[in-house]
């Protein structure tokens, strides 16, 4: 079952004024931190997609001296 209302901006502001205070601190909590989330996961996606990629050739040169590196290592 699914319940849907057409509920504009003021309409939404008008009851949240109506909320004892301790409830509109936790609205404000909560919106706060799903709104930080967002965020994150947008930048977390923005930098991984934006994240500077290795060539094939690289990769070699790179494990290449990670091998160069860990036998001339004194153990």
């Amino acid at each position: 079952m699914e319940l849907r209302l057409d509920i504009n901006y003021y309409q939404i502001l008008r009851l949240i004024r109506q909320l004892p205070k301790e409830d509109i601190k936790k609205l404000t909590n909560t919106l706060q931190s799903e709104i930080a989330t967002d965020e994150s996961e947008i930048s977390l996606q923005k930098l991984i997609l934006q994240a500077p990629t290795w060539t094939d050739s690289e990769i070699d040169d790179y494990t290449k001296a990670r091998i160069h590196f860990n036998k001339s290592r004194i153990a």
